[in-house]
């Protein structure tokens, strides 16, 4: 059963750039994918990026339309965390920000395929 805790939200302005970190514990790191989802006040949950286990052949890493180029996802295995870094924000990222796992995934984009949440961390982008 992992535990996930996300950690480096605040209060940034446009154009800022902030590093999302989710530590894992409680299973093995290299066998989860890992996804970021965000939450808006009023807005469903949506997907924003994800990178697959590490026992795949070729990396696979996916990112929503709207954070393409902005956002990047990676993991360092020996710390059992993933990353999302995310530059160039614009207030519409002001966001709950989760982190997911999935055991041997791909990095999926529905919420359903993921076996563990962690809490969120808050981002707030000022114009």
């Amino acid at each position: 059963q992992a535990q996930l805790v996300e950690s480096g939200g605040g209060l940034v302005q446009a154009g800022d750039s902030l590093r999302l970190s989710c530590v894992v514990s409680g299973g093995d790191f290299s066998r989860l994918a890992m996804g970021w989802f965000r939450q808006a006040p009023g807005k469903e949950r949506e997907f924003v990026g994800a990178i697959s286990w590490s026992g795949r052949s070729a990396p696979y890493v996916d990112y929503a339309d709207s954070v393409k180029g902005r956002f990047t996802v990676f993991r360092d295995n020996a710390k059992n965390t993933v990353y999302l870094q995310m530059n160039s924000l614009k207030p519409e990222d002001t966001a709950v920000y989760y982190c997911a796992a999935e055991d041997y995934g791909v990095g999926a984009r529905v919420m359903h395929q993921y076996d563990y949440w962690g809490q969120g961390t808050q981002v707030a982008v000022s114009s």
